[in-house]
């Protein structure tokens, strides 16, 4: 199945002064198939080594001799690493911290060498360990689930023209629009988890994508022995169990738990979010630009890891999904704001990890939030998960009355659309008349949301 990240990985390996390159992101989001894939269609020899399988290569990388280095890996894979066109791919480099410091190594005595390393639990080994960090030798992309556009190239390739179509001010055939709500339905169910789409694409079996979601969500809770003592296990479960309940909400700890201490269950969250497993979406001013330095770090609600995982650990199978009318499906149970919000978390195209923000304002009589704040250059736009049309859009009054922006994005179920919004925004005793550009898109055009705004 293609991924565009492969797009990325073709750049970088053209660069002139190529550095080695560091996939980051969640176990199974399919960082290993992508660089298989890679190798293959440029024509290379990929000489890939699981360093989970050989622990005792931290000691020979701990040398930081990369003639030591070069010859333990080439009696590992039996032949020479340094020939044209071969690429070395280090996978799980986080079970051998000291390779992540001896990529500088490759950078500086083996410039010619490609090579890629991987690690699903990165973050963990670079907060348990001391060493100096190759900054500036080694660069990050990236990785996460499936986005809805791949979903659709592997399962109904044809419908993508229609994605490339998109724009505010026309309308799409009514029967293709209706063809892509039934898919973007389908990837609310299926998700983006590599596995569980390509089961998709060979049976159309949503019975066998859910018994890959069983076994991904066992995989992950497999895992948690290896973040947390075993007295705190138990939390750790119970929080990765209620996390997909809680999307779209502000994070009170005591929702989690009443009897565990909030600074545990903020240590658990943490611990998931370390391992991509959830993201934190932090409350921002929206003051400038870039909006995460602006964010609140006490205020912050959460994304699950891919949206199908979700509606699995919810219990939520596919005839009630497919039931749902579009009031329900966008209002209840942040099913949809999951699904913009994972799509938006990787925005970046890989360069930036996962950082999206949203707009909160509390008092008395003035609570307004905003589901997402993006920016595109120098612009803010405030994004809202909508079924209504104009007149629900409160919170978007407020922060357009901000003075922060004067264009607006809402996702629903609708058409593509570009309108005026007039209206009266009480301020200081009176009425204060405010207006702005509501730009609206359906659910499965999140992607072309960046290339559209690019045009504004």
């Amino acid at each position: 199945m293609k991924r565009f990240s492969e797009q990325y990985l073709v750049q970088w390996i053209k660069t002139r002064r190529r550095k080695p390159l560091i996939l980051r992101g969640a176990r199974q989001v399919g960082k290993s198939t992508l660089v298989r894939q890679f190798a293959n269609q440029q024509n290379l020899l990929l000489n890939e080594i699981n360093l989970e399988r050989h622990l005792e290569l931290d000691k020979v990388f701990a040398t930081l001799d990369i003639a030591i280095i070069r010859g333990e890996l080439e009696a590992l894979v039996g032949r020479s690493i340094t020939e044209p066109e071969h690429l070395l791919f280090l996978d799980e480099i986080q079970a051998t911290p000291s390779a992540i410091q001896a990529l500088r190594y490759f950078y500086e005595d083996l410039p010619d060498i490609p090579v890629i390393a991987a690690g699903s639990l990165l973050e963990f080994t670079l907060a348990d360990h001391s060493f100096s960090m190759p900054v500036g030798r080694i660069e990050y992309h990236h990785l996460g689930p499936m986005t809805f556009r791949e979903f659709l190239q592997a399962i109904e390739p044809a419908l993508c023209r229609y994605l490339d179509e998109l724009e505010f001010d026309s309308m799409l055939p009514e029967s293709a629009h209706q063809k892509l709500l039934m898919r973007q339905r389908q990837y609310l169910f299926v998700g983006g988890m590599p596995e569980a789409v390509l089961v998709f694409q060979e049976s159309a079996s949503l019975e066998e994508a859910v018994a890959v979601h069983r076994r991904i969500v066992g995989t992950y809770e497999d895992d948690f022995a290896k973040y947390v003592r075993h007295h705190e296990l138990a939390l750790l479960q119970r929080t990765f169990q209620l996390i997909p309940r809680q999307v779209g909400q502000k994070v009170k700890y005591v929702n989690f738990s009443r009897e565990d201490r909030s600074r545990d269950v903020k240590a658990a969250i943490e611990l998931l979010a370390k391992a991509r497993v959830c993201i934190r979406v932090f409350a921002s001013h929206c003051s400038g630009i870039p909006l995460h330095a602006d964010i609140n770090e006490f205020a912050y609600k959460l994304l699950f890891l891919d949206v199908g995982l979700m509606n699995h650990v919810c219990g939520l199978d596919w005839p009630t999904l497919r039931r749902m009318n579009d009031v329900q499906l966008i209002n209840e149970g942040a099913v949809a704001e999951q699904f913009i919000g994972q799509h938006l978390a990787y925005t970046s195209q890989g360069a930036e990890p996962p950082r999206p923000v949203y707009w909160l304002r509390e008092g008395r009589k003035t609570n307004a939030e905003v589901d997402y704040v993006i920016s595109c250059g120098p612009n803010i736009f405030p994004v809202e998960v909508k079924a209504g049309r104009s007149g629900t859009l409160r919170s978007l009054h407020q922060f357009v009355a901000c003075g922060k922006s004067r264009k607006a994005v809402r996702f629903d179920m609708n058409q593509p659309s570009r309108q005026q919004v007039t209206y009266q925004v009480p301020t200081a005793g009176k009425h204060q008349k405010t207006f702005f550009e509501l730009l609206s898109l359906p659910l499965y055009g999140v992607g072309e949301l960046a290339r559209l705004l690019d045009q504004e």
